[in-house]
């Protein structure tokens, strides 16, 4: 997929939405995804059913005070969000990931929250979500520090606060199990774990800034 198209297919939605994509930015030695944290990493969230009265504004307002306290933002208002490396939308991706027989490459993008912005609603309906008040995304501070988990249910909205992945004994062992699973449909996100396992240092885990650098993320 070439840049202009996609410039076109999924930039600008995200724009109209409110995030300013910066390409080629994420931090070097960002971890390459999150997984298995437990309730003693857990520092904040919220949920709210899909019958609350004004669902999507209340869902923003939340999301943008537990952005703000947890530390999410920078003093820029960039952070990563977790995308799709092509341009098929989260519902696609949704599809792909339970129906292929590989999932869909995703990747930590870096964005920065403009002024006017729209998560929960156009964000949910193009790359954030599967649509307007029903989101699903993963979301990280650029110094690892918070994570973000939005999940769509059954009955509602919940959205999940994690202090330090990089250093949680929980995340740390669901990866160290991930690596070492042998399995086709896991074998290029396994090799950057292990990777990025690897690579750990007390340098690059004191949560300290990193410098910029290309992607390296999961497919």
């Amino acid at each position: 997929m070439g840049i202009q198209e996609r410039e076109r297919k999924m930039y600008r939605p995200l724009r109209r939405a409110g995030l300013e994509v910066i390409p080629d930015a994420v931090p070097a030695g960002t971890m390459p995804i999150v997984l298995g944290y437990g309730r003693e990493d857990v520092v904040g969230g919220f949920s709210h059913p899909y019958t609350t009265p004004r669902l999507v504004k209340r869902l923003n307002e939340d999301w943008y005070d537990l952005a703000v306290s947890t530390g999410l933002l920078d003093h820029r208002r960039e952070f990563l969000v977790m995308l799709p490396r092509d341009t098929m939308t989260s519902a696609f991706w949704l599809h792909d990931m339970h129906w292929s027989h590989r999932p869909p490459p995703t990747a930590w993008t870096r964005v920065r929250l403009l002024d006017r912005w729209d998560i929960m609603g156009r964000g949910a309906a193009s790359f954030l979500g599967v649509h307007a008040g029903h989101p699903g995304f993963g979301m990280m501070a650029l110094d690892s520090s918070v994570y973000l988990s939005c999940s769509t249910g059954e009955i509602g909205v919940d959205v999940t606060a994690v202090s330090r992945p990089d250093r949680s004994e929980n995340v740390l062992r669901d990866l160290e199990w991930y690596a070492q699973w042998d399995h086709p449909r896991n074998e290029e996100l396994r090799e950057r774990i292990a990777v990025w396992l690897a690579g750990r240092s007390p340098a690059n885990s004191s949560g300290g800034p990193r410098p910029a650098a290309p992607d390296q993320q999961p497919r």
